[in-house]
């Protein structure tokens, strides 16, 4: 990536008939050049930094009107990137942005590569990479507990306690160097001292770490299947949990015959939930790809909800089943219990929980969800108190700087010469820093930023 071009790309969503509004940015030293050539500002209206312009999009050679538009100035050092950026707020849809995008070009912009805009902001020390990440997460958040968790690293706060480790401890190597360098001239290192901090950093660390598993939740969501026989009431618990009619309720086994998908939130968790078809042997040959689909469904899935009818209680159809899907994270939802008239406890398999449900009066559902938020142990995923969640690299990054700073540990209880103590101390603190991006390949660059979507 040449950072001193002048870069464009389309910055919102299009599709047509349906955006309003679309914008087109550009960002690099001949911004504002471009804009002044393409752009016709009727009136004295002043092309001044953080103002907005009315006027016209306009062919340099025809003079041919492409869209009535306004333009943002937004001039360095205060913008996004840090450099001139301008752009056009267009009217939404296909063409005109599409237009207005290949005369910047035609101007001398480039296209902008994925998550380009934001790398420029990073490399000219706007935001530090683990802010540019929470912008990613941020832009794909699918619950609202996931869209403030990335706000807070946005703001700082997960960098705040990754930079203050990292600082500890180049004050700790900078108090065992001096001692190697100026060996008579300072007192001697105080090595419990040393020993203290060093587990004093390990602990945070460990909170820190502690985040990554609900970090990956919020992310990447939970997949949730729902399996068993034909007419145990899948369906009905769907759409009681979604309070919504997205699968057909019948007297009739087998009516779901593919899976059928729902977008729900638990505990701030972005959840799929997969109502599948009955499993049971078939001859019917469409019913029978929807139970070969169940299946793989129920397979793939993070958290299965292996549901039996209480009415008919346990029976070798659902044991069937059941040695399918044992292996997997399973819940036990027993619905039907309004119609049951026993009052004889159930033999049921060992499992992680069971669920008493009613799904045609919407009864269990709250119960359902706790259950499944204490299988995924959300709880103690919050143990922490902290509002922040890593990715898996920086989580990767942490794990390696925890596990150098513990063979310091061991250099120190073996009592080797105080350099042995630096080499892994300065491990450590080049792991933090890649975090932070501060010690930072061009590579994992490359990796970071390639997952975002061009235009930001």
């Amino acid at each position: 990536m040449t950072q001193g071009t002048t870069i464009a790309a389309i910055a919102t969503a299009i599709v047509p008939q349906q955006g309003s509004v679309g914008i087109v940015r550009l960002s690099g030293a001949a911004a504002l050049a471009i804009a002044q050539q393409l752009f016709h500002a009727p009136g004295q209206q002043a092309w001044e930094s953080h103002r907005i312009l009315y006027g016209f999009v306009r062919h340099p050679l025809t003079k041919a009107t492409i869209d009535e538009a306004l333009l943002l100035i937004m001039l360095a050092p205060r913008s996004y990137t840090r450099e001139d950026v301008v752009e056009f707020h267009c009217h939404g849809g296909i063409m005109v942005v599409q237009q207005v995008l290949q005369l910047c070009l035609e101007q001398g912009a480039r296209l902008a590569q994925p998550g380009e805009f934001t790398l420029r902001a990073f490399l000219n020390g706007r935001l530090d990479l683990t802010q540019a990440e929470s912008i990613t997460d941020l832009v794909g958040s699918r619950s609202p507990q996931a869209a403030q968790t990335a706000l807070a690293g946005l703001q700082g706060k997960l960098a705040h306690p990754i930079r203050q480790l990292r600082q500890e401890c180049i004050d700790m190597l900078a108090e065992i160097e001096a001692r190697i360098d100026f060996e008579e001239d300072l007192p001697p290192l105080n090595q419990t001292e040393i020993q203290t901090q060093l587990e004093q950093i390990l602990t945070q660390m460990t909170q820190v770490l502690a985040t990554a598993d609900r970090g990956e939740l919020l992310r990447t969501g939970l997949k949730v299947a729902i399996v068993g026989r034909p007419n145990v009431g899948k369906s009905s618990l769907l759409n009681a949990w979604s309070r919504s009619d997205r699968a057909i309720v019948t007297d009739l086994p087998g009516t779901t015959r593919d899976v059928v998908e729902s977008q729900l939130v638990v505990g701030g968790i972005p959840i799929q939930v997969l109502d599948t078809a009955g499993i049971r042997a078939t001859e019917d040959r469409v019913e029978k790809i929807g139970v070969e689909r169940s299946r793989a469904a129920a397979q793939s899935a993070d958290l299965v909800l292996f549901t039996i009818d209480a009415t008919s209680g346990w029976t070798p159809a659902d044991q069937e089943i059941y040695e399918q899907v044992h292996d997997r994270l399973l819940i036990l939802v027993l619905n039907k219990i309004d119609l049951t008239t026993s009052s004889e406890p159930l033999a049921l398999p060992p499992t992680r929980a069971v669920v008493p449900t009613a799904a045609a009066l919407g009864q269990g559902i709250e119960a359902l969800e706790q259950a499944i938020l204490d299988t995924v142990q959300t709880g103690t995923l919050q143990a922490a108190n902290l509002d922040i969640a890593i990715n898996q690299r920086q989580a990767a990054a942490l794990t390696t700087a925890k596990l150098a700073l513990e063979r310091v540990q061991t250099t120190i209880a073996q009592q080797l010469p105080l350099d042995f103590w630096t080499i892994d101390l300065r491990s450590a603190i080049y792991a933090l820093g890649e975090i932070l991006g501060e010690d930072v390949t061009e590579s994992v660059l490359d990796r970071v930023f390639s997952q975002f979507c061009i235009g930001k």
